[in-house]
């Protein structure tokens, strides 16, 4: 019988490890194809900016004006055609690449550059639509870097002016883009300065810097971007004045696609470049408020509720995803510390909505739907105002956080250590110990890096904690099977301790490792996220002083688990341990499959009137329900195994 249990464990062990490598590779590989896919809706946004662009300076009334840049245009339009046909399959890619079609037959029958630049602009909007990419930096440029990035990289051969005519500019064929030439300066945005710095231009002397962190790049686009508009003080007064102003610019997402082109139809065009004057040397102005984040979601859900009229389901469905992971995912801690209750009404009515678009509810029933949802975020808007925010709320937020994040994986590393005492294998606990104090380095790295190099979006965050939360599920539901069994059978007890050795191999250390990061990271991860949405420059300190409240909390929670476990018979311990694995399986069951479904991963089916209680994985939605019935009753059917060997 000991034989049998150092087969099983190291069997387990080999199994575990194969799951956890694969898991990592997935990891690697799933961004690694997802960059490849950004990077080539990227260059195919940016060659029909470009048509957008440059097509007036080669045809004008039907005839070539310039050879060079016509034949520059046809390429350009053709590799956009081919390159939309290579993107992958989605409904909406057969509608783009016809639209690629029609815009490559105008160029080709040297159509007005009016209704070509529109063509453009109108697909590389559509392409957005059906293949999103990152169109904001995660904080506002920062001007002087810009400048300073400038100075040292583009100058050169740009001029320190921006007007193209740096100490190198001579040598160069094509000559430098003079960024001081307002009609073209007009025709860009942020985005798309982003875009050419970042991946450079072909045929030209433009080299890519994709080498520079992305937020650098967004430095360099701002400060070149306000070259050509120099009535900030006055644009600085019509932002400050005018409401109407400040509203077409909700976030940092609004001011990196917006062309003063398209600002000046809106406002007038003297007004436009003022106010783009102020905003590109300031954006700061627009600041991640709340009220934005908010203002982002309507926008979104108007844009899905306008989809889903015109009869396209899918893009309806995309937009309002959007408008609960991008616009008001963020806010959650803030408003958990100061509305609970409001949290819970919006996140179902956001669960509602895309509900009644999946279902293929009719028009009216959406409409309606949105309307109680608008509803809910203004009393939002108020609940999260900066004169609502106080230190005791920011105190809580970071406490509860810390403490309903960190009490999982406390419950799940504690029980690793006592076990490993009570089976007295103190060097394997260096595995556990090593396996938790990498996964919170890690998560120092993940801040670094969600800081200053990359945008983590509100789909890669749940998907994280999803996968995550059902891997950690199912080790916890064979573990608490397995201890179950040890409680039950009382010959495998007195050989429990003389067996370890055998039972404990490396591969069994290395496993525990695994489980003890998994099931830490997941929980940092999650908790850099909230902090990051909570954290301010008047709150900081108190936000310090509720984590290291938690802490204190957690640190005493585990040194009475651990005390109180040496005092148990070891069936005791192995019955409650394994009580407490089963239960963190149906909760992590639950959580895993909700934060899939909020990543759109999984479709909703509300249930309008059910409990929700987060701390215990139960949400009100059929799918995570009978996910946790079916844990508990593979559970269930374990535990009636178990009772019947003995």
């Amino acid at each position: 019988m000991p034989e049998r249990i150092a087969n099983l464990m190291r069997h387990f062990a080999r199994i575990s490890f194969i799951l956890i490598s694969l898991l990592m590779l997935a990891a690697i590989s799933i961004p690694a194809y997802a960059q490849v896919k950004i990077a080539e809706v990227e260059t195919l946004w940016r060659l029909l900016d470009y048509i957008a662009v440059d097509y007036p300076g080669a045809v004008d009334k039907g005839k070539v004006t310039n050879d060079a840049e016509y034949s520059e245009m046809e390429e350009f339009s053709g590799a956009v055609v081919d390159g939309l046909a290579k993107l992958p399959p989605k409904p909406g890619r057969a509608d783009l690449v016809a639209k690629g079609d029609e815009l490559n037959a105008a160029i080709d029958n040297k159509t007005s550059p009016d209704k070509v630049a529109r063509q453009a602009r109108l697909l590389a909007t559509e392409l957005l639509r059906s293949y999103p990419v990152p169109l904001a930096p995660k904080i506002a440029p920062n001007i002087q870097n810009g400048k300073r990035l400038y100075a040292q990289n583009c100058a050169s051969c740009h001029g320190m002016s921006g007007n193209g005519q740096g100490p190198n500019a001579e040598q160069l064929d094509p000559a430098p883009i003079a960024f001081t030439d307002g009609a073209r300066a007009r025709e860009r945005s942020l985005f798309a300065l982003y875009q050419v710095i970042g991946q450079g231009l072909d045929g030209t002397a433009m080299q890519s810097f994709a080498d520079l962190p992305a937020q650098d790049l967004w430095d360099m686009a701002a400060y070149v971007g306000g070259f050509a508009f120099a009535e900030a003080s006055k644009g600085e007064e019509l932002w400050e004045n005018d409401a109407s102003i400040r509203a077409l610019f909700p976030d940092l997402a609004a001011l990196a696609s917006m062309t003063p082109a398209n600002l000046g139809k809106q406002i007038g065009p003297e007004k436009a470049d003022a106010v783009m004057a102020f905003l590109r040397n300031h954006p700061d102005a627009i600041g991640a408020t709340s009220s934005g984040s908010l203002a982002l979601s309507r926008t979104k859900l108007k844009e899905s509720f306008a989809a889903y009229q015109a009869g396209r389901k899918d893009e309806a469905e995309t937009l309002a995803l959007s408008a609960y992971l991008d616009g008001f995912e963020p806010l959650e801690p803030a408003l958990a510390s100061r509305d609970p209750s409001l949290l819970k009404a919006i996140e179902r009515s956001m669960a509602r909505v895309r509900a009644a678009i999946g279902d293929d509810l009719p028009v009216a029933e959406v409409e309606s739907r949105i309307d109680a949802l608008d509803r809910l975020f203004s009393e939002a808007e108020s609940a999260l105002d900066a004169d609502q925010a106080s230190q005791a709320s920011a105190f809580v937020g970071a406490f509860t956080i810390l403490l309903r994040e960190g009490l999982e994986a406390l419950l799940i590393v504690v029980a690793m250590i006592a076990f490993l005492r009570k089976a007295e294998r103190p060097e394997v606990m260096l595995y556990v110990h090593g396996g938790w104090i990498t996964a919170l380095l890690a998560g120092g790295i993940t801040w670094f890096a969600a800081t200053y190099l990359i945008g983590i979006s509100g789909a890669s965050r749940e998907l994280t904690e999803g996968f995550g939360s059902l891997f950690a599920a199912v080790i916890l539901l064979f573990v608490g099977l397995w201890m179950h069994g040890k409680s039950r059978a009382d010959e495998w007890q007195r050989y429990i301790r003389e067996t370890m050795s055998k039972v404990l191999s490396r591969g069994s250390a290395w496993f525990l490792f695994g489980l003890a990061f998994i099931v830490v990271y997941r929980e940092v991860f999650e908790t850099i996220l909230f902090f990051a949405a909570l954290w301010t420059a008047d709150n900081g300190m108190i936000i310090l002083v509720g984590s290291g409240a938690a802490i204190f909390l957690l640190m005493a929670i585990a040194w009475a688990m651990l005390s109180y476990s040496r005092k148990l018979p070891i069936g005791k311990f192995f019955a409650y341990s394994s009580a407490l694995m089963v239960v963190l399986t149906v909760v992590l069951t639950g959580k895993g499959i909700a934060a899939l479904q909020e990543a759109g991963f999984i479709s909703v089916t509300p249930l309008p009137d059910f409990l929700q209680i987060s701390m215990l994985g139960i949400f009100p939605a059929v799918q995570s329900i009978l996910a946790q019935i079916v844990a508990m009753g593979v559970i269930a059917i374990g535990y009636w195994y178990n009772a019947r060997k003995t």
